[in-house]
């Protein structure tokens, strides 16, 4: 599911399919949300909508050169960086964070809206719960689900307290999500997954990859493709929560709520890691390590 964090809210908007792996491009995705009010009255546009191909046999040949190479050089993840401005009571969040994992599982953590990516391993629980799930409409691919979730918060580091989130999600689609939103006026933004060329300096000394499919070839299918995950976030709380000092606590919270979540992130991206394969990924790592039929998977 698609998540951004907010001080009781969330937005979410989902694609069932990953990035397509061969793409040249990131992924970028938009989404809105809006008043209770205002909910029914920004119809979805009728824009063409892209088909994004799930490659599994990418995704499992990453997940395998991931986990052998955190045996020998374990992955350090690097903090998420923050970046806040004010305009005209608007706050705008950047926010950037690497993930130790390829963009394909990076997207599907991300708009899963069954799974559970957020886990804190400091204080071992999970910062988002998934509650209830109900099917609103059915159309093929297409499905409009209304799911209840709640996010852990401290509140002023003396309790923890269990916000309720209830969202409407749109899989497979493209268009805006509408919801309500706790306390906000304005919230809405998108994100980007963009690949990291880990190995590429290593494996790739002739010429710089510029695609995953030159990178696969300069790296003799060995080289491993992290992920960059970029989060533009535009939030106004609604009055008087947008005054001093309540509007101090609610850009305080989100900010520090939204870095708690990408770190939770990264923690997910090393369990995975370290994890034991399954049994197909067994089998197809070895191939991967056969000679006679390397050119058959990588290429």
């Amino acid at each position: 599911m698609r998540i951004f964090p907010g001080f009781g809210s969330w937005i979410s908007k989902n694609t069932q399919q990953p990035l397509k792996a061969e793409s040249k491009r990131s992924e970028n995705v938009e989404s809105k949300s809006v008043s209770e009010k205002d909910t029914n009255n920004n119809a979805p546009s009728n824009k063409k909508k892209k088909e994004y191909v799930y490659d599994e046999k990418e995704e499992m040949r990453q997940h395998i050169l991931w986990y052998e190479e955190e045996k020998k050089h374990p992955w350090h993840n690097p903090p998420p960086k923050v970046k806040v401005t004010t305009k005209k009571g608007v706050y705008h969040m950047n926010l950037e964070v690497t993930i130790g994992a390829a963009p394909e599982m990076t997207f599907l953590w991300l708009t899963e809206p069954g799974g559970s990516s957020f886990f804190d391993e400091k204080n071992w629980r999970v910062l988002m719960e998934n509650i209830k799930r109900k099917v609103l409409t059915e159309d093929g691919p297409r499905r409009v689900i209304k799911v209840e979730k709640a996010v852990v918060h401290d509140f002023f580091s003396l309790t923890t307290i269990r916000i309720p989130l209830h969202l409407i999600v749109e899989e497979n689609e493209k268009d805006l999500t509408k919801e309500k939103v706790m306390f906000m006026k304005v919230f809405e933004g998108s994100f980007k997954v963009e690949p990291v060329y880990v190995d590429q300096e290593r494996l790739c000394k002739k010429k710089l990859p510029k695609n995953q499919e030159e990178y696969k070839k300069c790296s003799g299918g060995q080289g491993k493709t992290a992920s960059k995950l970029t989060i533009n976030q535009y939030f106004e709380p609604y009055p008087p929560f947008n005054l001093p000092p309540l509007s101090w606590y609610i850009r305080g919270s989100t900010i520090k709520t939204s870095k708690n979540l990408l770190s939770a992130l990264q923690n997910t991206s090393k369990i995975i890691r370290t994890a034991k394969l399954p049994e197909d990924y067994e089998e197809f790592r070895a191939k991967m390590n056969s000679g006679n039929k390397a050119n058959s998977i990588f290429y």
